[in-house]
């Protein structure tokens, strides 16, 4: 697992983005897409109308939802095509800047790839690992959101 070098490509996305709708059902009450998958990360997007809010802009719990989704995806992305983990939030921060008037679109980078080596390794050597994720969400180059989560994969115990 640790020895393969990570390859996000659309094919990876739509992989990922397959999986998400059939295992997650509010993937599909959001209409959650696979919007790019590449080198600089991945981005999910959701239309405004299936995530409104009362005030006619995107709902916190929306953005929030799918700013975590982007996290869980890449460490999804990350682990694939490798021996099936458990993949877990322990912890996540969200940040509303600006409200959302548009397509909802989160973007969570790459981390560097000493981090995912470590990651990798980690759960290689110990059945469990912890990666730290960033996700930007903006409308029109405007910061509008930003999500940071803590996220735990582990292989069952024998």
């Amino acid at each position: 697992m640790s020895g393969v070098p990570l390859t996000l490509d659309a094919a990876a996305g739509k992989r990922l983005e397959a999986y998400l709708h059939s295992h997650i059902p509010l993937v599909r009450h959001m209409q959650v897409r696979m919007d790019t998958c590449n080198a600089h990360g991945l981005t999910l997007s959701a239309p405004l109308a299936a995530n409104l809010n009362h005030e006619g802009t995107a709902f916190g719990g929306s953005l929030d939802s799918l700013a975590m989704l982007a996290c869980w995806g890449l460490v999804w992305l990350l682990l694939e095509p490798g021996p099936a983990a458990h993949i877990v939030v322990a912890e996540s921060r969200m940040q509303f800047l600006r409200p959302v008037t548009d397509t909802l679109m989160a973007h969570c980078t790459l981390p560097e790839a000493a981090a995912r080596q470590t990651f990798l390794k980690t759960l290689e050597r110990r059945n469990k690992a912890r990666i730290t994720l960033h996700v930007r969400m903006l409308q029109q180059q405007i910061l509008c959101a930003r999500f940071s989560g803590n996220f735990v994969a582990y292989h069952d115990m024998p």
